[in-house]
């Protein structure tokens, strides 16, 4: 369906160009043929001579013309003039009807297409401008659905790629490349439009990751049954940071150096199913050496609900646990490949 509508407005954006282009094409052929049957040439020095007329180079003719070769030639530089003004005309009359706007619309949304494993972010306020900024400090692909101009002016003149459309509807996320992206966050000002958002891609993608902003406990709760994945609020956030500042300055400013660095959080998911995890299952941690292969750290194994920090070498790994590991991300790619069909999925933790 969705290629079906871009070759609808690939013929919609093409048409007002196939009556000037019709027209420049027959006066050539026809051209051609008249010099053909008035001057007997063949067919590359009959084109060439019509193509020198109509460009006005001047090259000067192939052969001394005929009265009846010039009559020719008369025609087709009538015929020219006339295409030449009728492509003016079209050009005039696109600009004033909107048609260039489109044909920048129809390759933004070609390009949305071609893009995988991005990120959509509903809403440009303080806050999605806080969650752009970052996500482009760690270069992860970004589409911005907006629906004011002005913060769409701000975003596009930031770097971003904006869609100006309503997030609440379906087909506005398809256009954004819901079936594609890695995680969509629904960040917009008001609760329902958030609650909105995300049911439709809930429904419209039942694997992908939610991440929705709440501003009161009931939103929240809403939100989590409507089946966002992570549900954040502002104020609570806001307020914990504070408190963490006031009680926990060591921990607080080590999250912050490490925001500023290479180095990320990642959270590796172990496969439920046993065959997956046949080399790795039932071994610790220091007969599989994975830190000092990789250089990354385990900092956290969660295990039916208990999380266990700073685990020790004699941790065994079993189906179904969660691994938390800090390293660059070449050390995190290492530590991936090490584990290698034992990995269910992978969240990161950007640092």
């Amino acid at each position: 369906m969705k290629r079906r509508k871009a070759g609808a407005q690939l013929k919609l954006l093409t048409a007002p160009w196939r009556g000037p282009l019709s027209a420049l094409s027959a006066v050539i052929i026809f051209g051609g043929i008249g010099y053909r049957i008035t001057e007997g040439w063949d067919w590359g020095d009959s084109l060439w001579m019509v193509l020198i007329t109509i460009s006005t180079i001047g090259y000067g003719e192939v052969a001394p013309l005929t009265p009846a070769g010039r009559v020719v030639t008369v025609l087709i530089v009538v015929g020219g003039l006339v295409v030449v003004q009728l492509a003016i005309q079209r050009v005039l009359g696109l600009k004033e009807s909107g048609y260039f706007r489109r044909l920048r619309e129809f390759r933004f949304h070609r390009m949305l297409e071609r893009m995988h494993d991005h990120v959509i972010l509903c809403g440009y306020g303080r806050i999605g401008q806080e969650i752009a900024a970052q996500l482009q400090r760690d270069a992860v692909g970004l589409v911005v659905i907006e629906t004011d101009p002005n913060r769409r002016e701000v975003a596009e003149a930031n770097g971003l790629h904006v869609l100006q459309a309503d997030a609440t509807l379906d087909e506005t996320l398809l256009d954004a490349g819901l079936k594609q992206c890695c995680s969509l966050v629904a960040a917009l000002p008001g609760d329902a439009s958030n609650l909105y958002v995300v049911l439709s891609a809930r429904d419209l993608r039942p694997d992908c990751r939610l991440i929705a902003r709440a501003n009161s406990d009931e939103a929240a709760a809403k939100l989590r049954l409507a089946g966002a994945t992570v549900v954040v609020s502002p104020y609570v956030a806001g307020g914990r940071v504070m408190a963490a500042s006031a009680l926990r300055p060591l921990a607080l400013n080590f999250m912050e150096l490490l925001a500023g660095s290479n180095y990320e959080i990642e959270e590796f998911q172990l496969s439920h199913d046993p065959l997956h995890l046949m080399d790795i299952s039932g071994r610790t941690l220091s007969e599989l050496e994975l830190g000092r292969r990789s250089g990354a750290m385990v900092l956290a194994i969660r295990d039916r609900g208990e999380l266990i920090a700073n685990p020790g070498g004699e941790m065994r790994l079993a189906p179904g646990q969660l691994l938390v590991v800090l390293g660059s991300k070449r050390q995190l790619l290492t530590f991936q490949e090490l584990l290698g069909e034992a990995v269910e999925t992978i969240e990161t933790m950007p640092g």
